[in-house]
């Protein structure tokens, strides 16, 4: 099996035209067996030049509201009161762990989408709350 790194978008083309051929092949034969590391090899080259940025916490709960046809008050059992549902929809509130947990484990929303950007959030709390008023 002759195969060779992707270095340019020229041989990133390549590839995928090769992958597009092999798209039959079975699997445990030559042909799949290239057709799995071609598809490997893509997905490096797709991780390092095509990078995808998870949504900040409150989309991702909105996703999946909408992708779950939820309403606001069924996020109470894993946020809190209504209010602090509103708080935290409207971005008035972070996420506490707590919260995140239950959202992670209760609805599946993925911990690393209800964790990004929650630690800037975090961090800004501190401060405030550490700084002499």
């Amino acid at each position: 099996m002759d195969i060779e790194p992707i270095k340019t978008k020229r041989d990133y083309h390549r590839t995928l035209k090769e992958i597009e051929g092999l798209m039959t092949a079975k699997r445990n034969t030559p042909e799949g067996d290239r057709l799995d590391v071609l598809v490997t090899l893509v997905e490096a080259w797709e991780a390092r030049h095509y990078p995808l940025d998870l949504p900040d916490p409150v989309a991702a709960i909105h996703y999946h509201m909408e992708q779950n046809e939820l309403a606001p008050k069924d996020l109470i059992p894993y946020i809190g009161s209504r209010a602090r549902v509103y708080e935290v929809l409207n971005r008035k509130r972070s996420l506490s762990l707590r919260m995140i947990w239950r959202l992670h484990q209760g609805l599946g929303i993925p911990a690393e989408s209800l964790i990004k950007g929650d630690a800037d959030a975090t961090a800004k709390q501190v401060a405030r709350v550490s700084s002499p008023a």
